[in-house]
């Protein structure tokens, strides 16, 4: 835990931007769900972020950032970004589309920029931690920092 000595690719974009962020590194490589993440960083779940990834009815893509102890709610996501419907892609399609694996999905460092919708709680704390893009690493900086290298909007798109 603690301070990431290795360098993830999220890692090098915040560099080359000059955002201010910090890395946390955990060993425990049981660690599959988001709160357990968490919980192996000694983190606040509400504000560790998981990154979701999705499909609309129109056929574009759509990333979402929700607290890991919460759902994505696919209707207010969906009405979020203008859809009729959205739905979460399949695992074995994210590699492809994103450059990432599931549990190492980044919204920071895609291969390409899709609209990004954060669960509006991430306003109510300082900073935010989310994948570093690689199984065992995760960035924790605040909204303004994350402004910086993506664009995002806030919504009420996540229920318990």
């Amino acid at each position: 835990m603690g301070k990431s000595k290795d360098k993830t690719n999220v890692m090098r974009v915040l560099d080359s931007k000059k955002v201010k962020y910090e890395s946390h590194e955990y060993v425990n490589t049981d660690a599959v769900s988001g709160t357990e993440v968490a919980s192996a960083l000694n983190e606040d779940p509400n504000r560790t972020f998981k990154t979701l990834v999705t499909m609309g009815a129109s056929k574009n893509h759509y990333v979402f950032l929700v607290p890991v102890n919460c759902e994505l709610d696919l209707k207010k996501a969906a009405k979020a970004v203008g859809e009729k419907k959205i739905e979460m892609i399949k695992s074995k399609e994210l590699l492809s589309l994103t450059g990432y694996i599931h549990g190492g999905c980044s919204p920071v460092g895609m291969k390409k920029f899709f609209k990004t919708t954060i669960h509006k709680t991430a306003e109510n704390f300082d900073t935010i931690i989310f994948s570093a893009g690689k199984i065992g690493y995760q960035v924790e900086l605040s909204l303004d920092e994350l402004k910086k290298v993506i664009r995002f909007d806030l919504a009420d798109i996540a229920c318990n």
